[in-house]
């Protein structure tokens, strides 16, 4: 059954990303980018990447401490003895030993955690104070932790009661939970750590409405996040789908409109996101994801069958499935940033037609990677792994080969 599971989710991964998702988002071949320093400035590109490159080693060996911690917890007798000292029912035990692991991988990586913010409150990046960072940080595990423990309490009731047909059953049922997470998180988990309004009537809120008609979005509302009390950066996004789809601007990005270059430049940014609700792409996001979970639900089947699995459907197995999902979860990365980066593409584009508007959209990549402090031309292996959008200088070649 866990052959069956796995190749059925591994099939429909694959139709669905060939289907879904714009393999050739722009016109061409290979994009001709611009030189850095035509781009940014000698003092832009030195502050860029002093910032990058300190703020990549840092979370690049947070992330390396996460998996070692993940894995020691999980590979070795050490998390079956903390979680058999762990007492009360069996489902709390359970929720318990979730959080066991979630908060002893927060506290290793903390340092890392504290680190990154030191170095983003000096280079302006964050103006949060240490207090609030501190309690989204905590909420953020707790979170994880309810998700996870919801996520795990129903793959462990599959494995005890659905026995043989386990694989099947829990891969629905984990296909139906990335369904309903995706379209219930814009308004259960995102009003837990910002406050939302509508965007006010004006002349801006008038071209940004003028914009979704020409690309063909259907909009009730758009609304504006309460980002500046914890970033400085400029940002826009779009999230849920159906009845929970919201196109979000940050408070500061609207803001940010002081005259008619800044105002192009902003539209760019709503003009890309409602390229994404035209395109739907957080419900095809999520229904790629869907079928990969279910793909992912068939390969566990497989590493577990080695043994009696319902010896797996325990608080002491919670170590050693949280140390797969997460080097899973890594693994990953590259199919997932990989498909990112081609729907981010085709939103670009969809944005420059949108607005017709070479210079703003170029001032605007301007002013994103200067005032994030992304690196301009990072390692071609690091932006295949870790990358989820086009870089600041393909994103320029795109629009010059779109608009020119």
């Amino acid at each position: 059954m866990s052959w069956v599971v796995l190749v059925l989710g591994a099939v429909a991964f694959v139709v669905l990303a060939w289907a879904l998702i714009p393999w050739h988002p722009y016109p061409g071949g290979p994009l001709d980018l611009p030189d850095e320093r035509d781009v940014f400035t000698a003092d832009e590109l030195e502050r860029m990447l002093a910032y990058s490159g300190a703020a990549r080693w840092i979370s690049r060996a947070s992330l390396l401490v996460s998996l070692v911690v993940a894995c020691v917890l999980g590979f070795t007798s050490l998390g079956r003895r903390l979680v058999a000292r762990l007492r009360g029912p069996w489902l709390l035990r359970v929720v318990l030993a979730v959080a066991v692991v979630t908060l002893l991988g927060w506290i290793a990586t903390l340092p890392f955690g504290v680190a990154i913010h030191r170095l983003q409150m000096r280079y302006g990046l964050s103006r949060q104070e240490w207090g609030p960072w501190l309690g989204d940080s905590l909420l953020n595990q707790v979170v994880g932790i309810v998700s996870t423990s919801l996520a795990l309490l129903a793959l462990f009731a599959c494995i005890r009661f659905a026995r043989r047909w386990w694989p099947a059953v829990a891969a629905t049922l984990v296909a139906a939970l990335v369904v309903v997470g995706s379209f219930v998180y814009p308004v259960v988990i995102e009003p837990l750590f910002n406050d939302f309004e509508p965007l006010p009537r004006g002349q801006f809120r008038t071209e940004v409405m003028a914009i979704a008609e020409r690309e063909g979005v259907e909009l009730d509302d758009v609304l504006v996040v309460d980002a500046s009390r914890r970033t400085t950066s400029l940002n826009a996004y779009v999230t849920g789908f159906g009845s929970t789809r919201r196109v979000v601007l940050y408070d500061n990005l609207v803001d940010s409109q002081r005259g008619a270059a800044a105002r192009g430049a902003v539209l760019s940014v709503v003009a890309h996101e409602l390229a994404h609700a035209k395109h739907d792409d957080v419900l095809v996001g999520t229904v790629i994801g869907a079928a990969g979970a279910v793909a992912g639900v068939g390969l566990l089947g497989l590493l577990l069958s080695y043994r009696r699995q319902d010896q797996y459907a325990t608080p002491e197995a919670v170590p050693m499935l949280m140390a797969v999902f997460a080097l899973a979860s890594v693994l990953a990365m590259p199919i997932q940033n990989g498909l990112s980066r081609h729907v981010e593409a085709r939103a670009d584009v969809d944005a420059l037609h949108a607005t017709g508007d070479l210079e703003s959209f170029i001032r605007l990549q301007h002013d994103l990677g200067a005032r994030s402090l992304s690196d301009p031309s990072p390692q071609a292996w690091s932006q295949w792994w870790f990358g989820s959008h086009p870089t600041t200088l393909q994103r320029i070649a795109i629009a010059h080969r779109v608009l020119d």
